[in-house]
């Protein structure tokens, strides 16, 4: 079986598929999708922690279903705008896991991760599967990917 590692950036999944369907991403039928017939070697999702009830009970379903949850805290910045970027870190665990997986799997539309699957394919020959919602993912990080699987029915709730 091949090792996988896969990587959510929870808040570009959660506002995409809100933007195009009106709906969540189901994760357990992405997690029983992306892992049939293959071996975890790491599952993150990657989120911000405001510590309030519904997100904390969000947050144990997905450690129930097999992720480990990193949290980044939620900045209020004076003008009314909030921060909670986690390129970086996904950047960065996606890079350390390659070197142990077959297959890369990136949950995100961000344009911005285009490099580091082109890193983790020509550094490690891990393979590259990206989910996103179509229309709102990044053509640069379509191309950088050996399949790009879209976000759709089968995968909201």
């Amino acid at each position: 079986m091949k090792k996988v590692a896969i990587f959510v950036d929870v808040q570009n999944i959660y506002y995409t598929t809100r933007q195009s369907y009106h709906r969540h991403f189901n994760y357990h039928a992405f997690w029983t999708k992306v892992t049939a017939n293959r071996t975890v070697v790491a599952a993150f999702a990657y989120a911000i922690g405001k510590g309030d009830l519904k997100q904390e009970s969000f947050q144990q379903i997905l450690r129930d279903i097999g992720f480990t949850v990193k949290l980044k805290p939620y900045i209020q910045r004076s003008d009314g705008t909030a921060k909670g970027d986690w390129d970086v870190g996904i950047t960065l665990d996606a890079i350390e896991y390659a070197q142990q997986a077959d297959i890369i799997v990136l949950v995100s539309g961000d344009g911005d991760f285009d490099l580091l699957l082109q890193k983790a394919k020509t550094q490690y020959g891990a393979e590259a599967e990206v989910y996103g919602v179509p229309n709102l993912t990044a053509v640069a990080l379509i191309n950088a990917a050996d399949r790009f699987i879209p976000i759709g029915e089968e995968l909201l709730l």
